[in-house]
């Protein structure tokens, strides 16, 4: 039986930090809101996708999740991250210290449906534990079809997810300089 009281600390697997995701009671300076992933700048989305990155991996790790509900490159599809992001945000408000008792089990309830959802999902997008494709795209007639698709293997998840948003952050942030957008308050520059 395991001892809960104030000194207990749970066994940690090797890899695994010392910090619980549960634990950052800093990384909420505001009431969570909706994440418009469109409209995010530069900054915003380097925050939005390492706080989601740490949620995700507590996520999976807490509830045994498998590669066919949440892969290691889940951040690579748009589908993936949009359904993860509403999730994290359903969770932040469920455990919210003022919500009502019974809000977890609404979570769980919905986490249950977003598991169908997100396994329906990655089977469509090919994506999986040792590989990784762009999600297909259906062209209707008159568009013009996008490149070959094909698989590439998964040498680092770690790496390919800093890259990612490396990538991520310098092309917002590129867009920003283009539209002349001050990034501090979102005003058009002269």
């Amino acid at each position: 039986m395991a001892n809960f009281d104030e000194g207990y600390v749970p066994e940690q697997e090797p890899d695994e930090p010392a910090e619980s995701y549960l634990g950052s009671d800093d990384l909420y300076p505001e009431p969570p809101h909706p994440i418009n992933w469109e409209l995010l700048t530069a900054d915003e989305a380097e925050t939005e996708w390492l706080e989601l990155n740490g949620w995700v991996n507590w996520l999976r790790r807490t509830y045994g999740l498998p590669s066919t509900v949440i892969p290691p490159l889940w951040h690579r599809h748009a589908e993936l991250v949009w359904e993860l992001s509403a999730l994290h945000l359903h969770w932040l408000g469920a455990y919210d210290p003022e919500q009502n008792g019974s809000a977890p089990l609404g979570w769980h309830r919905d986490f249950a449906d977003a598991q169908i959802r997100l396994r329906e999902w990655v089977a469509a997008s090919g994506t999986k534990l040792d590989r990784d494709r762009p999600t297909r795209q259906t062209y209707w007639p008159g568009e013009k079809s996008g490149p070959e698709i094909s698989e590439t293997p998964i040498e680092n998840r770690d790496e390919d997810f800093v890259q990612w948003v490396i990538e991520d952050v310098n092309r917002r942030r590129a867009s920003e300089d283009a539209d002349g957008i001050d990034p501090t308050t979102g005003e058009i520059q002269d």
